[in-house]
C-alpha cells in the first residue's frame, strides 16, 4: 500500500531500511562561532565589571582597615588591608576623648528635620506643578531648572547674609531651614505626579474632596516610590552637607560630623597623620546612610508600585 506524500516534505519520510543522517542536524560551523564569540563577550564583559567594582571598593576597605591599625602601622604600610596589630584605639578616641558624640547628634537632628521638611514641602511644590493651573508655572518651573545648574558655593555668600540678617546665624534654624527645598526633589515629584492618571483625583473630586484633600489621602500614598526617592536623597544631602554649615554657624556644640571630620583632616584635634583616628571618624558617618540605602534600595523609583489602569 503506497504513501501519499506531501509536496515539500519528501525530506520528513523515511524509507524502510534507511537510517537519518546525522550530520543534517549538527550545528554549522558559523552558528558555533557565534556562539564562541557571545560567550567570549560575556566574559570579557564581566572581567570589566570586576575590575571597576575592585577599583571603586578599593578605597573603602582600605578605610575601614586603616581604622583599625595602629598609627605606626598605618604609616609603614597604608595599603594594607590586613592590620599587623588589631586595635580600637581610634574609635576610643573619637567617643571618649573627642566631641564626636554631639557632631553626630547635630548631624542627626540636621538630617531628620530636613528629611521630613523635603518630604513634605517637595511634595507640595511638585504636585502644585503638575496639576494646578495657574498663571506663570511654566515660568516659575523653567527657573527651578535654573536654580539646578547653579554651582552651591555660588550662593554661599548670599545664604550667609540672609542668615545673618534674619538672626538665625549660628543657631539650628539656621542649619536647617535652607536645607529644607532642594529643586532637584520638587523636579522627582513633578515628574512622578504627572505619571499617575487623573482620572482617580476626579472621582474624589466629585465625591467632594478638595485639593490638598486630594493631594493627602490620595495622590501623595501613591506616590511612594517617589517619596522614598526622596527620603533616602535627602538624608544623605543633609548628613553630607558641608558648606551650609560652615557659612551657618562657629559655635562648637553646634558643629556637624562632616566639620568636625573636615577639622579631623585638617589635624585640629591632634598633631601627626593620625590617619587611623581620621578613616574611624569616616567609617562611622557611612554607616546611616549605607543603612538606609540598602533597606530601601527596592522601593528607590519602583514605577510599578502604586501604578493605577485607566
Amino acid at each position: 500500500m503506497s504513501t501519499l506524500v506531501p509536496p515539500g516534505d519528501v525530506d520528513a519520510v523515511v524509507l524502510p531500511g534507511t537510517t537519518t543522517d546525522p550530520s543534517r542536524h549538527a550545528p554549522t560551523p558559523k552558528r558555533a562561532g557565534r556562539g564562541g564569540r557571545l560567550i567570549a563577550g560575556s566574559v570579557v564583559l564581566y572581567l570589566v565589571l570586576i575590575i571597576i567594582a575592585v577599583i571603586y571598593i578599593f578605597p573603602f576597605l582600605i578605610n575601614v582597615a586603616t581604622a583599625f591599625k595602629t598609627e605606626p602601622d598605618a604609616a609603614v604600610d597604608p595599603l594594607s588591608l590586613l592590620p599587623q596589630n588589631w586595635t580600637t584605639a581610634a574609635f576610643h578616641t573619637l567617643f571618649l576623648n573627642s566631641d564626636f558624640p554631639v557632631w553626630i547628634k547635630n548631624s542627626a537632628i540636621v538630617a531628620v528635620f530636613v528629611t521630613v521638611g523635603r518630604v513634605f514641602f517637595d511634595s507640595l511644590a511638585g504636585y502644585a506643578l503638575a496639576r494646578l493651573d495657574f498663571r506663570g508655572r511654566n515660568v516659575i518651573f523653567a527657573g527651578l531648572v535654573a536654580v539646578m545648574a547653579v554651582p552651591s558655593v555660588v550662593l554661599m555668600i548670599p545664604k550667609f547674609l540672609v542668615l545673618n540678617q534674619l538672626g538665625m546665624y549660628d543657631s539650628y534654624p539656621g542649619m536647617i531651614v535652607p536645607l529644607l527645598v532642594d529643586a532637584a526633589g520638587v523636579f522627582i515629584m513633578k515628574n512622578f505626579f504627572e505619571s499617575i492618571p487623573k482620572s482617580v483625583e476626579e472621582q474624589a473630586s466629585i465625591d467632594g474632596a478638595g485639593t490638598f484633600r486630594i493631594f493627602w489621602s490620595i495622590v501623595l500614598p501613591m506616590a511612594r516610590p517617589a517619596l522614598v526617592t526622596i527620603i533616602i536623597l535627602s538624608f544623605q544631602g543633609s548628613w553630607n552637607e558641608l558648606s551650609q554649615f560652615i557659612i551657618s554657624t562657629q559655635n562648637p556644640a553646634l558643629t556637624t560630623l562632616t566639620k568636625g571630620v573636615a577639622g579631623l583632616a585638617s589635624g585640629s584635634l591632634s598633631q601627626g597623620t593620625q590617619y587611623p583616628l581620621k578613616l574611624a571618624a569616616a567609617a562611622i558617618m557611612t554607616i546611616p546612610v549605607a543603612v538606609m540605602f540598602f533597606v530601601f534600595q527596592k522601593r528607590i523609583m519602583n514605577t510599578s508600585d502604586g501604578a493605577v489602569k485607566e
